[in-house]
This record gives C-alpha cells, sequence and structure tokens, in this order.
C-alpha cells in the first residue's frame, strides 16, 4: 500500500488516469434508474483519491478545460448565431429570463445565508449543472486582491458546494421539467405530441453496430400493367398526382436495362425500378402492377452521406420546400440533426445553415443533392488541429484582456476566450466546411474527457479540505440547491407559456437546453414519445452554454463588492 500512495504522490499523472477510471465506473452505477454521471463521478473519485494529499500542477486542469470550451463552442457555434435571428427571439428570451434568474437566485441566497464567494460559485455551477462555472469563477478568484491562502480556500470551497447541489438539482430537474412542467401549463405531453405530430418517417435509434428493421424508403420493381402509364414519358409519369415522392430509376425491357431519362417511354410490359417510402410500396405498388424479383434490375449503387448545409437560399426554408426542388428527385432524408442533436423530419421542419443531414439514394443523385445543398462531410478520423490551437491561442489572447469595474477587475480569461473563440470558430465550420474538421470521436475526447480530467484534478486539489467543508454546509446546501434548481426553470416554463405564447412542448425542451440539462430533454421526449422538444432545445443550448459560463466570473464580481 506504501509504494501505492508513494508512486501517486512521486506520479500525480497516475493519480489522475486512475481518478477517471474510477470515476467513469462511479458513473455507470445506477441506482434505479438514476445515476451520477461521469462527471460527478470524476469529482467524487478525485476527493476520494485526493485524500492522499496529491498535488498536481494547475497547468495540466488549465489545459483540458480550455480544450473543453473550445470543443463546446465549436459544437454549437451555429446555432448560438442562429439565436441572433428574429424567428428565434423567443427562444432566446426565454433563456436570458432562465439564466438571470439563475444568476440572481445563486446570488441573494448566498448573500441570504451568509456564504462565501467560493461557495457561492458552486451553487451557481452545481444547481444548474454547468460545471465550466467551476473554472471560470475559480480563475476569477485567483484574481481578487486577497492573501494566497484564502484564495486557494475559496477556490477548494467551489467543488465542495457543486458536488452537493449538484445531485440535488439534476435529479430534481430531470423530473420536474417534464412532470411538474405539463401541469403549469395545464397540458398532457403525449396529447399535445400527438396533435403536433406530422408523418416524419423517422425510426427510433438503436445502439452501436445494431440497425432498425424499419425503413423510410425502399427500392423495388414492378411489371407495368397499369393502361394510366402506357406511352407517357419518365417525366409525365413522375408529374402525375399522387400522395408521396416516388421517382422511377431503373427500366428494363425485355433483356435490355435502361437508365431513367425524362423522356424515356414507359411501355405495357416494362419492368420499372421504382424508389419511394416504403409505405407507399406497401399501399399503393399495385397501381403500378405486379411486384416481381428483377435482382438485376434492383443492381443500382445507393449512397447514405452526411452533408452539412451551407447554401444561404435555403436558410430558414422547410423540408418541404426542398423536397420540391429538381435536384432533390430519388433523394431521400434519413436523419436530421443540428448542434448533434435529432430534429424531427416533418415538411414544415426549419432549414438552418449548419445543419447536418443525411441522405440516401441512388449515388449520382446523391452527389448531385450534396453539391446544391452544401458540403459532403465523408467520415474521416483526422482533425484539423491546425484549426484548434490557432482557436484557443486566439481566444486566450482575447480572454486574458482585463477591465476593471468598481475595484474588480473583470475578464473572460483565457478559457472563457478559447470558448467565445469555439463558437467563432463553430460557425465558420458550418459556413466554409472545407476546414476545421473535428470528427465525431475527437469530439468525444476534446468534451467528455477534456471535461473529466479538469473535474478529476478539481477533486483532487480539494480533497483534503472536501470532508471538512460539506461537514460545514451539506444538508442547508442541499436545501439552497433545490430551490435555486426550480425557481428558475419554473419562471422560465411559465415566462415561455403565458407571456411568450410559446408551444408547451417546445417551451420544455428550450427549458431544458437553457439549463444545459440533456438528460431532462431526453425525459421529456420519452414522456411525449415525440422528438418535437428538440426544436426548441439547441438555440437555448448554446446561449445557456455561453451565458452560464460567463455568470462564473459575474458572481464572484457581485459577491466580492
Amino acid at each position: 500500500m506504501e509504494y501505492i500512495v508513494s508512486a501517486l504522490r512521486n506520479n500525480p499523472e497516475l493519480a489522475i488516469f486512475l481518478t477517471i477510471a474510477v470515476g467513469f465506473l462511479i458513473g455507470r452505477l445506477k441506482f434505479g434508474s438514476f445515476s451520477l454521471g461521469i462527471v460527478v463521478g470524476c469529482l467524487l473519485a478525485g476527493v476520494l483519491i485526493g485524500q492522499l494529499d496529491i498535488k498536481v500542477s494547475p497547468l495540466v486542469k488549465t489545459i483540458f478545460f480550455d480544450l473543453f470550451l473550445f470543443t463546446t463552442g465549436y459544437k454549437v457555434g451555429p446555432q448560438f448565431f442562429r439565436g441572433l435571428k428574429s424567428d428565434a427571439i423567443p427562444q432566446m428570451a426565454l433563456t436570458v429570463v432562465v439564466c438571470v434568474s439563475c444568476l440572481l437566485t445563486a446570488f441573494l441566497l448566498s448573500r441570504l445565508l451568509g456564504y462565501d464567494v467560493g461557495t457561492a460559485a458552486g451553487l451557481l455551477a452545481g444547481a444548474f449543472s454547468e460545471s465550466t462555472v467551476i473554472g471560470t469563477a475559480g480563475e476569477a478568484i485567483q484574481r481578487l486582491s486577497l492573501p494566497e491562502a484564502e484564495r486557494t480556500a475559496l477556490v477548494n470551497n467551489i467543488p465542495v458546494a457543486y458536488a452537493v447541489t449538484y445531485l440535488v438539482g439534476t435529479a430534481a430537474l430531470v423530473w420536474y421539467i417534464p412532470t411538474i412542467g405539463p401541469k403549469l401549463m395545464g397540458i398532457s405531453l403525449k396529447k399535445e405530441a400527438e396533435r403536433m405530430r406530422a408523418e416524419s418517417g423517422t425510426v427510433s435509434e438503436t445502439a452501436e453496430g445494431v440497425m432498425s428493421a424499419a425503413r423510410s424508403y425502399d427500392i423495388r420493381a414492378y411489371r407495368v400493367a397499369n393502361p394510366q402509364l402506357f406511352d407517357k414519358t419518365i417525366s409525365e409519369i413522375e408529374k402525375l398526382p399522387k400522395e408521396a415522392r416516388v421517382f422511377i430509376l431503373r427500366v428494363r425491357r425485355g433483356d435490355e436495362i435502361l437508365e431513367s431519362a425524362p423522356d424515356l417511354v414507359i411501355c405495357e410490359g416494362d419492368v420499372i425500378a421504382i424508389i419511394g417510402r416504403q409505405e407507399i410500396h406497401a399501399l399503393r405498388g399495385d397501381v403500378i402492377g405486379p411486384e416481381v424479383s428483377d435482382m438485376a434490375l434492383l443492381d443500382i449503387p445507393v449512397e447514405a452521406l452526411d452533408v452539412v448545409v451551407t447554401n444561404r437560399n435555403l436558410d430558414g426554408k422547410t423540408l418541404g420546400d426542398l423536397a420540391r426542388r429538381e435536384y432533390s428527385r430519388g433523394v431521400y432524408l434519413s436523419k436530421f440533426t443540428r448542434s448533434g442533436v435529432e430534429m424531427p423530419i416533418s415538411p414544415d421542419s426549419l432549414i438552418d445553415r449548419g445543419d447536418v443531414m443525411r441522405l440516401i439514394g441512388p449515388l449520382p443523385e446523391v452527389e448531385r443533392a450534396a453539391k446544391e445543398l452544401g458540403y459532403p462531410d465523408r467520415h474521416t478520423s483526422a482533425t484539423d488541429m491546425i484549426f484548434v490551437g490557432i482557436g484557443i491561442f486566439l481566444g486566450g489572447l482575447i480572454g486574458i484582456y482585463s477591465v476593471v469595474v468598481w475595484g474588480v477587475p473583470l475578464t473572460l480569461t483565457a478559457s472563457g476566450g478559447a470558448l467565445i473563440m469555439g463558437l467563432v470558430f463553430g460557425w465558420l465550420r458550418s459556413v466554409y466546411p472545407i476546414f476545421g474538421r473535428i470528427p465525431e470521436p475527437a469530439i468525444w475526447i476534446f468534451d467528455t474527457v477534456g471535461l473529466c480530467m479538469f473535474i478529476g484534478i478539481v477533486g483532487l486539489s480539494a480533497g483534503p479540505s472536501f470532508i471538512s467543508g460539506l461537514q460545514r454546509t451539506g444538508l442547508s446546501l442541499a436545501l439552497v440547491g433545490l430551490v435555486s434548481a426550480l425557481l428558475p426553470h419554473t419562471l422560465g416554463i411559465l415566462f415561455g407559456r403565458y407571456i411568450l405564447k410559446m408551444n408547451p412542448l417546445i417551451v420544455l425542451g428550450a427549458c431544458a437546453g437553457a439549463g444545459t440539462i440533456t438528460a431532462a430533454l431526453r425525459t421529456v421526449q420519452d414522456e411525449a414519445q415525440s422528438s418535437i422538444p428538440a426544436l426548441g432545445y439547441t438555440v437555448p443550448y448554446a446561449i445557456g452554454n455561453i451565458l452560464l459560463t460567463a455568470w462564473g466570473p459575474v458572481i464572484v464580481a457581485m459577491m466580492a463588492l
């Protein structure tokens, strides 16, 4: 045992990796349907291992924190700037109400109960599930004109308050938003979702390596037996009144296979390959004639391609508008994501620049559509580290600039600058996607592991003082954390529904986004059995991340007055 303790003290990098391993293990433990999550798991693991009095250079956690913040900005950048447009003003207004209420609630309760600056910052971070406040508030405290020992004590109080209030706040909100939120608005989630739901054609999500047996589209072969189709060109047939988009891809005439062309005439007895949604084949396929098995005719190269929407002419248009364009012929949308959140697919769904569309269809048609929509985001494992490094460097230069207000130095800090530049670079990537690619696995490393490394090191550093701090403030802080979490979201729900007159499902999604509580969004969607709440999530999530992170230095300044 002495050997292990000595190894951890003399080689703190070993303690960091042990903290990550134990933290992820703790985070995956489930208590019924509730789990602590890997972030809190890493904090608790760091606190536990930190009892061995392990010294870790503060520079290490700063590096991981900057990488995490840049990636956060990169992910939400397109939607943050999208939120500045007029049609997103209601969601932006609701987000501001929730976030400002969060700041004021934490400040007033901290003043009322006599909490110090560190505890107030930890309350803000934990009650609103925004762990970035730990870093931004900690950096702000280090700039205060206080003795070093006092600054260290205040910084160590942040994770203590965070750990207590995060557990209470997150668990309460994941239950409160989908359960009490609908009651405050006098609606039923399921009934409201059924009222709004259009025929989206989406299928359920599946685990990695598993696919759904339900297919949104299909290509089948039919022998032409309907006289209404005889001696008509493919262009004329495809323009006939019909219930859905269907297209002729190939034609067999005797032993010859003919590629589709607008002026190709269809004759009695031809076998045609039709692409259309699966339900159209099932309900209306016999209108053409009997279905036949023709493997050679159906041997058509089909591509599934992710495309980043950069076409300015599509910004604000609907999917229905897109489906009527000439280059959409033969192409279907199988997945529609915005800032990593899957959006519902319906004719009325709006398109934003930076959205990612997964197109499926014959290879030439998909490639043609991709050129018109934007940039094909072909899978690669390479990360543009020039983009990442320059972004964090420029952000740091901006962030370290300081302004003194009422004797208190206010600054974004280098980490806050990394977040701001991440927003700008993420937006640039959505507009000019020929550079700056960060693949999803790399985003996971930078985002999740970067944050967990930072939190774990915070726990290691605070470990020796954590237990005593928890004993001083534990029970009262838990109750304060509960009030602090629920009050702003209650105001947000009432404000969004009765003042802004927003749709109830969008209100709940927006509240989950404003509080950056992805788990609450998932719970709302599960209860509603609909992905519609995600329409209200992305813009508030982007703005909420920025505002709540910025509140770190702000609450330090307010408490220091």
